[in-house]
C-alpha cells in the first residue's frame, strides 16, 4: 500500500496516459499535408490510430476535411458522414485503397446495411471539390469538400479501417475498435462527442454483470452449499448463505443477460452467435433452478435424491457454461489483459479452495463413518450427501 511518503502506486500509470493522449494530440496539431494544404481544425479520433483536420465555411455550409488514418499498403480506410443514424448503416463515405500495382484510389459510396456492395456511386449530399488519397509513411490521408447535410455544422461521423487483398476491399473487422468508430462532430466549434461511449459503457457493464454474477457468486454459492454444512456448526447459516449468493448472482446475472439482448438488438447483422445462445441456454437453466426450489422435497421424502440430482446436475451445467462464456465474452469485448488476468486469477484461487476443502471435508466425513456406523450409507454425518 502507498505510503504518504511515496507517489500513489498509480501515478506512473497516469503520467503514462496523460503523455500518451498529450503526443496523439500533439501529432494531430503539427500534421503536414502535400501541396500545401492546411486546415484550421482537426480532431485525434479515439480508435483506428485517425485523425480528422478541416476548415469549415459557414457562409455556404462546406469543409475541407482531411481524414489520415494508419494502415498498411495492403489494407483501407473510409470516413464519412451519416445523414440519417449514428451508427455505419447508411453512412455516407470515402474509402482509400491500392489496387494491385500500387496505385492509390477513393471512391464514394452510400453503405445501405451491414454488407454493402461498395460501388463508386455518388453521395446523398454534394462534394463540390472531388475526392483524392494518397499513401505515405504507412497512413492513407483522404482529402474532399463536403456539403455539410442539412446545412447543419453537427454532424454524426464514422470512419473505419479493414484488410484488402489484390485490390480488392475486404470486410473489416466486427469488433474491438472497428466497432466504435463513430462521433457526433460540430465542425463549427470542433467540439466531438463519440457516439460510441454510452455502448461501450454498457457492453463493459454488460460483461462486468455477467462476470461477478453467472461467473463469481454463483460458483461461490455452490461451493458453500457443498462444503460449509458439513461442519455442524454451520447449520443452517450455510443454506441461507448459500441462498444470498445465488439469488445475487442469478440477479446480476439477468440484468447483464437482459442488457446483452438489447445490445444485439442494437446491431442489426452483427450477431456473435455461439455467445448469444450460450447466454440463453445459461438463463433458461438458471431459472429452471429457480422454479426448482419451490418443488424441493423434504429431505426425508423417497423423491429427494432425485431432486438433488436434478439440483447439482443443472448447478454445475450453468457455472461451467458460465465460465466458457465468460471467456468468449472477454475475446469479444478485448478489454485491456489486466481484466482478463483479474478473472483467471479469481478462478484459480476458487479452484485452489474448492480442492483444498474437498480433502478437508472427505476426511471429516470419512472419521464420522468410521466413528458411528449408523451415518454410514453414503451421508456427512449430518444425513446430507457430499
Amino acid at each position: 500500500m502507498a505510503r504518504p511518503a511515496h507517489f500513489p502506486a498509480w501515478l506512473p500509470l497516469l503520467v503514462v496516459l496523460l503523455a500518451a493522449g498529450g503526443a496523439t494530440a500533439q501529432t494531430c496539431l503539427t500534421a503536414t499535408f502535400t501541396g500545401g494544404r492546411t486546415f484550421l481544425k482537426c480532431n485525434a479520433l479515439p480508435v483506428l490510430g485517425a485523425s480528422l483536420h478541416w476548415t469549415y465555411h459557414a457562409e455556404n455550409g462546406t469543409a475541407d476535411i482531411a481524414f489520415r488514418a494508419t494502415s498498411g499498403s495492403n489494407g483501407w480506410v473510409a470516413w464519412g458522414i451519416n445523414p440519417t443514424g449514428t451508427r455505419m448503416g447508411g453512412s455516407n463515405v470515402f474509402v482509400a485503397s491500392q489496387d494491385a500495382s500500387g496505385a492509390v484510389s477513393v471512391i464514394t459510396t452510400i453503405l445501405e446495411g451491414t454488407s454493402p456492395n461498395l460501388g463508386n456511386v455518388s453521395l446523398s449530399f454534394a462534394v463540390p471539390v472531388p475526392a483524392s488519397a494518397e499513401y505515405s509513411a504507412g497512413a492513407y490521408t483522404i482529402y474532399a469538400t463536403v456539403a455539410l447535410p442539412s446545412n447543419s455544422s453537427s454532424q454524426n461521423t464514422v470512419w473505419q479501417a479493414g484488410p484488402s487483398s489484390g485490390g480488392a476491399i475486404l470486410p473489416h473487422p466486427t469488433q474491438g475498435q472497428n466497432v466504435l468508430a463513430m462521433q457526433n462532430l460540430d465542425f463549427l466549434s470542433g467540439t466531438g462527442s463519440a457516439a460510441s461511449n454510452s455502448r461501450l459503457h454498457r457492453r463493459n457493464l454488460h460483461g462486468v454483470l455477467n462476470a461477478v454474477g453467472w461467473g463469481i457468486l454463483i460458483p461461490l454459492g455452490a461451493m458453500i452449499a457443498r462444503y460449509l454444512r458439513v461442519f455442524e456448526g454451520a447449520d443452517p447459516a450455510w443454506f441461507y448463505v448459500h441462498i444470498a449468493c445465488q439469488i445475487s448472482g442469478y440477479a446480476l446475472g439477468v440484468g447483464g443477460w437482459g442488457l446483452g439482448l438489447k445490445l444485439g438488438s442494437e446491431s442489426a447483422g452483427l450477431t456473435y452467435q455461439p455467445h448469444r445462445n450460450i447466454g440463453i441456454a445459461i438463463f433458461a437453466l438458471a431459472t429452471l433452478q429457480v422454479f426448482a426450489l419451490f418443488l424441493r422435497p423434504d429431505p426425508k421424502n423417497k423423491y429427494r435424491v432425485y431432486w438433488n440430482v436434478y439440483h447439482h446436475s443443472i448447478g454445475y451445467s450453468v457455472i461451467v457454461l458460465a465460465i466458457v462464456n465468460i471467456f468468449k465474452g472477454l475475446n469479444i469485448l478485448k478489454p485491456a489483459t489486466g481484466w482478463k488476468t483479474g478473472y483467471i486469477v479469481i478462478i484459480a484461487i476458487l479452484g485452489g479452495v474448492a480442492l483444498v476443502l474437498e480433502a478437508i471435508t472427505w476426511a471429516i466425513v470419512l472419521r464420522r463413518r468410521k466413528r458411528n456406523h449408523s451415518y454410514g450409507n453414503g451421508t456427512n454425518g449430518n444425513g446430507l450427501q457430499l
